[in-house]
């Protein structure tokens, strides 16, 4: 169900553009992300850091390709939303010492502070390659391949990135469990560390 969610607005754009061309697509996209939006406030009361910054540059850049009837704004926004999302991991990191995937996560699951650290830096050079790729498909090629990519060469390479994670995470939190139990007051510790 959240992953039908989290790709809301990305699904209903690819049917709109096979039907009615980028511009309605565009319009639908933003309505669509505004929608998805206003259910998660209402269903769970809150709403990611990241879906706003995603709520604003769709309407940034979806607005900016209906006023100046210009698709290469949209074309922009992935590229846009993934070097945000990858720039605040690096930010995060470098300047604050602070790992956001781990801030995110830490309580779904537990990690040795490397395993940590590679997750942080794999998903910051993974946004920032997914950056490029989009550019180089938009202005590669034409609109109709740009819109396949983005919905099935975006969300392709995303789910086998994850796959990925997921095998190499797996090791990591096998052992994490071994540590943890064998040292006294563990939970204790890992409930004051998630605390800000």
């Amino acid at each position: 169900m959240k992953f039908l969610l989290d790709f809301f607005p990305i699904i209903l754009f690819f049917v709109a553009y096979k039907v009615w061309g980028i511009y309605t697509a565009t319009a639908v996209a933003i309505i669509a992300t505004v929608l998805q939006i206003g259910y998660l406030r209402y269903k769970t009361g809150r709403v990611e850091p990241m879906q706003w910054v995603s709520l604003g540059v769709i309407v940034l850049f979806g607005g900016a390709t209906l006023l100046a009837h210009d698709e290469n704004f949209i074309k922009w926004k992935p590229t846009v939303l993934y070097w945000l999302m990858g720039g605040a991991l690096l930010v995060g990191q470098l300047f604050f010492k602070k790992n956001l995937l781990k801030s995110l996560m830490g309580a779904q699951m537990q990690l040795p502070e490397a395993a940590w650290r590679t997750m942080n830096w794999s998903w910051t050079g993974f946004f920032a390659v997914m950056g490029v790729l989009n550019l180089w498909v938009a202005y590669n090629f034409d609109t109709d391949t740009w819109v396949n990519f983005k919905l099935f060469g975006g969300m392709g390479l995303m789910m086998v990135f994850v796959l990925a994670q997921a095998v190499y995470l797996s090791r990591h939190m096998k052992e994490a469990g071994g540590d943890d139990a064998a040292l006294p007051g563990a939970d204790a510790q890992q409930t004051q560390d998630r605390q800000p």
